[in-house]
């Protein structure tokens, strides 16, 4: 990587590591061996994600884990020491859920894709935002699960995204066992894209950012933004919605430039206007 930055919204050791090369960020929680989601590390993540998306020369972004864990979801012993708080923790437990939130939609609405390297264990939360990226590519060594069950958490707000990934028995399964799946399961699920073995997943990963960083990044907002709001329409709306994103785009610079290429048999010159 070109450029590597700590992030560090605790004041001490680096939560969120950012790796910066040509056209990727590469976002990697490091706080082994739990990779917790901890308040400080979805601030760094958030900040990682809006560093990205003000940076115009960006296309893709990587969510990764440091070490056998890619993200054990929330920080439990930090939600339990708030337990003695004089309102038992509501208020802190409101900004952690909240604080959730907020990163998963900055994940769906961030103007690149963003895609999870998953090698080793994603748990509830970390379930959650592996559920939350636009591409997920784990390992073959991975494994998933939203156990909240067996600890009286349902994982509800884990529910959301994967109930808009998987099908509604697959995501009940998950939410209603609390059970770990493999990572070969998890692909059949439709959690994650891919299963490779993990000496490759860095090398794949890497190709699936190239090919979407050398597409028209107008184009690839344009298609993602469009995505995510058309599935929350009924079908006649999304219909409408999207025929009108198509006649926007087609007066594109970049679509006039592609369908320009195409026809003559070029490679196009994005100018990503």
């Amino acid at each position: 990587m070109a450029d590597i930055l700590e992030l560090n919204m605790a004041g001490e050791g680096p939560v969120v590591v950012v790796q910066r090369a040509p056209s990727l960020t590469r976002l990697v929680i490091s706080t082994p061996p739990a990779n917790a989601l901890s308040l400080a590390v979805m601030d760094a993540l958030l900040a990682g994600l809006a560093e990205a998306a003000a940076d115009r020369t960006n296309r893709v972004v990587v969510i990764a884990g440091e070490g056998k864990v890619f993200s054990a979801g929330h920080d439990l012993k930090e939600l339990t020491a708030h337990r003695s708080d004089a309102d038992g923790g509501r208020a802190f437990f409101t900004t952690t859920m909240q604080k959730c939130a907020e990163l998963m939609q900055a994940i769906v609405r961030h103007p690149n894709p963003v895609i999870a390297e998953v090698n080793g264990l994603a748990t509830a939360a970390g379930c959650q935002l592996v559920a939350s990226c636009d591409l997920a590519i784990a390992s073959e060594e991975s494994q998933f699960c939203t156990p909240g069950v067996n600890i009286g958490l349902f994982c509800s707000t884990p529910m959301v995204a994967l109930s808009r990934n998987l099908s509604p028995k697959h995501a009940m399964e998950m939410l209603l066992t609390g059970e770990t799946i493999d990572a070969r399961s998890a692909r059949d699920f439709g959690l994650v894209n891919r299963v490779v073995p993990p000496e490759y997943l860095g090398t794949v990963v890497g190709k699936y950012a190239t090919t979407i960083a050398s597409k028209s990044s107008l184009t690839v907002k344009t298609g993602k933004e469009a995505f995510y709001r058309q599935a929350e329409m009924g079908l006649s709306d999304a219909y409408a919605y999207a025929a009108g994103v198509m006649v926007e785009n087609m007066l594109a610079k970049d679509a006039e430039e592609g369908i320009g290429a195409f026809l003559e048999k070029r490679k196009p010159e994005w100018t990503h206007e």
